[in-house]
């Protein structure tokens, strides 16, 4: 049950963050849209029309971040982040392990502590109403919850890993297939 309940977690982060991949391009096209208008109209009467998409690069840039972190925990799964396997791959299963303990209890820790943080932050954003500078004015916290959404599931993620190689399960990055077929 709780197998099932995070991995629709990790696969429900992997798609919002293809959705904001798609918000990007959307308004990306927008913009190249109005411009194009614009070009248009300024060809044939002389004068262009002026058309923007309101703060479409901080939208873009705010749509950029939330992909990114929410994008991390299901690539971790999927085993998609870079590893270094040149001298782990050639140690036995216990030494192997427990360098893979190791690493995955700091990427754990250091994802705890900037989890901590951005929610901090995304807190104080919060209380001080904070406000992006752009022609719209967004409240900060809005884009600071997906990064901290984001954070979180990927702390979620690296415990997950951690609790499975301890028990001596193989982790779900480790893809013996894949990672025999590209490092040969």
């Amino acid at each position: 049950m709780i197998r099932r309940v995070l991995d629709t977690v990790y696969v429900g982060s992997g798609w919002l963050s293809a959705l904001f991949i798609l918000l990007i391009a959307a308004i990306v096209l927008l913009q190249v849209g109005a411009n194009l208008i614009d070009v248009i109209a300024a060809a044939v009467t002389g004068q262009a029309i002026g058309l923007v998409v309101p703060s479409y690069a901080d939208f873009a840039g705010f749509f950029l971040a939330a992909a990114s972190f929410l994008a991390l925990a299901y690539t971790l799964r999927s085993g998609g982040h870079i590893r270094v396997n040149l001298f782990i791959r050639r140690l036995s299963e216990s030494p192997r392990r427990w360098i893979e303990v190791w690493c995955i209890s700091a990427a754990g820790a250091c994802s705890a502590f900037f989890t901590w943080h951005a929610l901090r932050l995304t807190i104080e954003s919060v209380e001080f109403w904070d406000l992006s500078p752009g022609m719209i004015a967004v409240p900060l916290w809005i884009p600071q919850l997906a990064m901290t959404l984001g954070l979180l599931v990927l702390t979620i993620a690296l415990v997950d890993e951690l609790l499975a190689v301890v028990k001596g399960r193989q982790p779900s990055y480790r893809d013996a297939t894949r990672i025999d077929q590209s490092e040969t």
